[in-house]
């Protein structure tokens, strides 16, 4: 029994595989012919690893500049020592955490056939990271293995179950359709640029009506839009804080100048990679999904990982992602400065660019580029803001995860929890 949950386990956290099942169900609930299911169920897998492939591209090429800007601000390293450690955490509770997020699922596949909430959150890694988040908080709260389970199992459950369709009107708005929503820790940042996009953007001009005169029109291509941002960005951050500084900090064998020529080129080959995963993946996934929602979970709709609406307003990711950069690095200087948390935060750039880039997308689709802009400048500062709640509140176990993914529904939905605890008799 161990074992087979152990390879449910396995299949749920690998977005290929897991993926491609749902596509094989859908298709065979359609049912397709032999060559069409093969060839759905395989393309599906094939874009979702080629969406990976560009997302670990992406994380790479970004990763280096959390250094240079803790130079450039004389940010200290995080001064939060936890006492066991996110890798603990996962070796000695990684039984709770696979029955949680089994749990968790099971609750919302009934919660999706039996009720008017109709997504079901097909985003694998984020179904094994949020129990894991929540075993933590179990954990820090002295709770019993059961209590855990069931804590963790409730939460995950709440959290894959409320947070899609709390943005699900704002994915609608950017993408005109309901063929889709977001299940991704980008939620709590996302809404906050809707409205801020709501309330300071103007709908008439979108991030991706910027107009370029004729001998710059090669700058409509995002690959090479990006790729030249970032070339940019490294090579500011090295002027400011000297070339030798900077290639220590980036771990740099080579000139500054062509390192952060081949960072800006590796960027945006990244990008185009994972724009083109998302539109074989969705290609497919989305039609063979029809089958379950059909058979199974009438109207029901997936929830993917947040790339998946990158296509839709890429321009808008790269604002997302230098804006919330700036304000997030200011904010972490500013509450350093005062000591307001007590610890040390450093830049969150996979936040930055994932997350937020999502919530620019968002801010775009309620407010156009000034949405955008104001959109993800607020996402960057509350992002440092919840880091520093939802330390202390996993300083036991894994802070150190959080202070690099938090920032986000990590924070926020940690924090929340061990709120609920500390209130429960």
């Amino acid at each position: 029994m161990q074992s087979f949950m152990n390879f449910l386990v396995e299949i749920i956290r690998e977005p290929a595989i897991f993926l491609g099942l749902i596509a094989l169900v859908g298709l065979l609930l359609l049912k397709k012919d032999f060559s069409s299911v093969v060839s759905g169920t395989t393309k599906t897998i094939i874009g979702v690893v080629i969406l990976t492939q560009g997302t670990n591209i992406l994380t790479g090429s970004i990763a280096p500049l959390t250094e240079g800007f803790n130079l450039m601000y004389d940010i200290p390293e995080s001064e939060v020592a936890p006492a066991l450690g996110s890798d603990t955490v996962l070796s000695e509770y990684g039984t709770e955490i696979g029955l949680a997020m089994l749990i968790a699922f099971a609750i919302n596949l009934i919660v999706a056939r039996f009720t008017p909430i109709k997504h079901v959150f097909l985003t694998g890694h984020m179904l094994f990271w949020f129990p894991f988040i929540f075993v933590a908080v179990g954990v820090e709260n002295s709770l019993s293995n059961t209590q855990i389970i069931l804590f963790a199992a409730i939460m995950t459950a709440i959290y894959i179950i409320v947070a899609p369709a709390l943005l699900r009107p704002f994915v609608r708005k950017v993408t005109g359709s309901d063929d889709f929503i977001i299940g991704h820790p980008t939620t709590i940042l996302s809404l906050i640029s809707g409205w801020v996009g709501m309330l300071f953007g103007t709908k008439g001009k979108s991030s991706e009506d910027i107009k370029f005169p004729k001998s710059l029109e090669f700058l409509r291509e995002i690959s090479i839009t990006s790729s030249i941002t970032m070339f940019f960005v490294y090579f500011i951050v090295s002027l400011i804080i000297g070339f030798d500084s900077a290639a220590t900090a980036f771990g740099a064998d080579q000139s500054i100048f062509i390192f952060s020529i081949m960072q800006g080129i590796l960027f945006g080959a990244g990008l185009t990679i994972l724009l083109l995963g998302v539109r074989m993946m969705l290609a497919e996934i989305i039609p063979a999904f029809q089958g379950i929602s059909q058979k199974w979970i009438p109207n029901a709709v997936p929830a993917l990982d947040a790339p998946i609406l990158f296509p839709f307003a890429p321009n808008a990711v790269l604002i997302g992602f230098i804006v919330s950069m700036i304000t997030s690095v200011a904010t972490i200087f500013i509450t350093g400065s005062l000591g307001v948390f007590g610890f040390v935060i450093v830049p969150l750039t996979i936040t930055c660019f994932f997350e937020i880039g999502t919530a620019a997308i968002i801010g775009n689709g309620t407010g156009g580029l000034k949405g955008a802009i104001a959109g993800s400048a607020t996402a960057g500062v509350v992002m440092v803001l919840l880091v520093g709640i939802s330390v202390p509140v996993l300083s036991g176990t894994v802070s150190d995860w959080i202070v690099i993914f938090g920032g986000n529904d990590f924070s926020l939905w940690s924090f929340i929890g061990d709120t609920i605890l500390k209130i429960l008799p």
